[in-house]
């Protein structure tokens, strides 16, 4: 029978000694011992605790809460108000003794809206100049983010620069150069005339580009290398990406659009062409300065209602849309 025999000098083996020897030679000053760290979920529950104390609790509501109820009373009141009001008959408005919820509740208000003002082509003139000016102005801000970022256009940034010019001058410096230009071209009294002078929105154009220069060059770059075009990795790649930023650049200008007043009511005096703000303007020279505020009320929640609902259907894009782009 043959024996295995382990040579004195295995390499494994005096490995496996050396390092029995050196730990048997470590001794505890020699050897560091690491601290043992703080729970994060313990330091959480800890600082949530704190805050709650009784003792930091009163200074929590004052700091956090009580602006934030304060901030709520000063823009929810007077839109609550104005609605209750559209349901109140004059005299109760206008009693020295008011009362808050009606007590003889009415729709008269709103049906006299609908008689004195052709409320139905009022308010189809505001969805179309509202619908295509928004959809214009929100392509045309995405094509210039997307030119402006991923394409070698010739002197890009002066361009951006005059953008950033734009954000700073207020629209009522171009109101009598787009005036002049829109009667020449024979604009006056047309839904045209409305919408062309805005489709230029460089706030949009601003937060878009912002959002653009975010994305991952890679990503872009695999697209360029499968074949896609600019076109394709515009719509294929770039808006799903950016989605809630565009979402917030749509609902700050479909709002912008709907509102709008001082255009509308500069280049029109017909009132089939007319959108719903300059329409029930009209309800002020009919009732004059002493009318019937019901009445004025009710026209401005037939302003407000659709804007708040398309508030409240892309609400949730709001804060994510305007942060999207804040980090590189």
């Amino acid at each position: 029978m043959s024996h295995v025999r382990t040579s004195e000098h295995d390499p494994v083996q005096g490995t496996q000694h050396d390092t029995d020897r050196g730990t048997q030679h470590d001794t505890p000053e020699d050897t560091p011992v690491a601290s043992p760290k703080p729970r994060a979920r313990s330091r959480g529950r800890s600082d949530w605790a704190e805050a709650f104390a009784p003792r930091n609790l009163t200074a929590t509501i004052v700091a956090g809460y009580l602006p934030i109820l304060l901030a709520l009373l000063i823009i929810v009141l007077p839109l609550l108000w104005m609605v209750i009001s559209s349901f109140k008959p004059n005299p109760e408005i206008i009693t020295l003794a008011p009362t808050f919820w009606p007590q003889n509740p009415t729709v008269g208000n709103y049906e006299y809206v609908a008689d004195r003002v052709p409320l139905g082509r009022v308010l189809m003139n505001s969805v179309i100049t509202t619908s295509v000016g928004a959809a214009v102005k929100v392509f045309l801000a995405i094509t210039t983010a997307y030119a402006l970022v991923f394409i070698n256009v010739p002197f890009k940034n002066v361009i951006f620069l005059g953008i950033l010019v734009a954000l700073m001058v207020p629209p009522e410096v171009s109101m009598l150069p787009n005036y002049l230009t829109i009667a020449g071209l024979g604009g006056l009294n047309t839904l045209w005339g409305i919408i062309l002078p805005g489709l230029g929105t460089a706030f949009g154009t601003f937060l878009l580009r912002q959002q653009f220069k975010t994305l991952p060059r890679e990503l872009i770059e695999a697209a360029e290398l499968d074949g896609a075009g600019h076109w394709k990795r515009l719509w294929r790649i770039v808006v799903p990406v950016s989605a809630p930023t565009i979402a917030t650049v749509a609902l700050v200008t479909i709002v912008g659009e709907w509102n709008d007043f001082l255009w509308p009511m500069l280049i029109t005096d017909d009132p089939n062409v007319m959108t719903l703000p300059v329409g029930l303007n009209l309800l002020r020279s009919i009732e004059g300065a002493t009318g019937t505020y019901g009445v004025l009320m009710a026209g401005a929640v037939l302003v407000i209602v659709p804007v708040l609902v398309i508030f409240a259907a892309l609400q949730r894009y709001i804060v994510a849309g305007l942060t999207q782009g804040a980090v590189k």
